[in-house]
């Protein structure tokens, strides 16, 4: 079992920046590939970025790309999204996820492989 806890939403301007902050319990995360997504409401959660097992392989939405920058630290648990240049339409509640994977070097796009979920991060973007 693996607990996610995000961190580190809130408003900000357009063109600025936020660092999402997703900690994770247990003593195995770097067996898991990690993702953030988003979610407006009355909206499918989208895609976001998704990072490796081992930090090396990374990959984003193309409404991000350029922007955001997805790391992770195994020795503490976390995995962050630097957001920067922000748009209004980055505006949404940011969700870490948890994926248990064999492949070290694997990303996975997809929301319903994913196995934890957080509770969510509200980032609003005014402008």
């Amino acid at each position: 079992q693996v607990q996610l806890v995000e961190s580190g939403g809130g408003l900000v301007q357009a063109g600025g920046s936020l660092r999402l902050s997703c900690a994770a319990s247990g003593r195995t995360f770097s067996s898991y590939a990690m993702g953030w997504f988003r979610q407006v409401p009355g909206k499918e959660r989208e895609f976001v970025s998704a990072i490796s097992r081992s930090g090396t392989n990374t990959n984003y939405a193309d409404s991000v790309k350029d922007r955001f920058t997805i790391s992770r630290d195994n020795a503490k648990n976390t995995v962050y999204l630097q957001m920067n240049s922000l748009k209004p339409e980055d505006t949404a509640i940011y969700y870490c996820a948890a994926l248990f994977i064999a492949q070290a070097m694997g990303v996975v796009r997809e929301s319903a492989s994913y196995d934890y979920w957080g509770q969510g991060t509200q980032v609003t973007v005014s402008s």
